[in-house]
C-alpha cells in the first residue's frame, strides 16, 4: 500500500524504514488465512500506519513476485512455496495522520525523485512510478 498525500500542486509518498533490516519499503505484507489481496491490504494499513477506514484504495497494475527466502516465516509454508505475489495498492492519506507500528523505526514524507532513491526493492519503485503517472493525469484532467 502506497499512502500519498498532495500538498498544493506537489504529491508526497509515505516510505517506512523497517526496523529489522532498515530497508525503506512502503506498507507490506502477506495475506492471512482467506484474506484476498485487498483485504491484506487494508489489515495491514491499519496495523503498520493505522489508517482505518481508509475509504477508496487505488489499486494498481504493477505486481511482482518475491523470494521466499526474503521471508523469516517461509519455513512454515512448505516446501512448494517458492515465491510470494506483491500485489499494489494506493490511498490518499492528504487528511490523515500515520502512526508509525513497530515493525518500522521511521516515515518519512518524500518527494517522488526521495522516495525512488530510499526505496529498496525495484517493485516498490515501479508500483510509485505507475502511481505518480496515474495522479499527474488525474491533475492533468482536473480530477481529484
Amino acid at each position: 500500500m502506497i499512502p500519498f498525500r498532495r500538498r498544493s500542486a506537489d504529491l508526497e509518498f509515505a516510505v517506512l524504514r523497517r526496523a529489522d533490516t532498515g530497508w525503506w519499503q512502503f506498507v507490506a505484507g502477506g495475506g492471512e488465512d482467506a484474506e484476498t489481496p485487498l483485504q491484506a491490504a487494508l489489515r495491514e494499513t491499519v496495523e503498520e500506519v493505522g489508517i482505518s477506514g481508509p475509504g477508496p484504495l487505488i489499486p494498481l497494475d504493477s505486481m511482482a513476485t518475491i523470494p521466499r527466502d526474503s521471508f523469516d516465516a517461509a519455513s512454515l509454508w512448505g516446501p512448494s512455496v517458492y515465491v510470494v505475489p506483491e500485489h499494489c495498492f494506493a490511498v490518499d492519506a492528504t487528511d490523515r495522520t500515520l502512526v508509525v507500528s513497530g515493525e518500522h523505526t521511521e516515515l518519512r514524507w518524500a518527494s517522488y525523485e526521495e522516495a525512488r532513491t530510499l526505496l529498496r526493492w525495484d517493485s516498490n519503485r515501479n508500483a510509485l512510478w505507475e502511481l505518480n503517472e496515474r495522479l499527474r493525469a488525474s491533475a492533468r484532467r482536473g480530477e481529484q
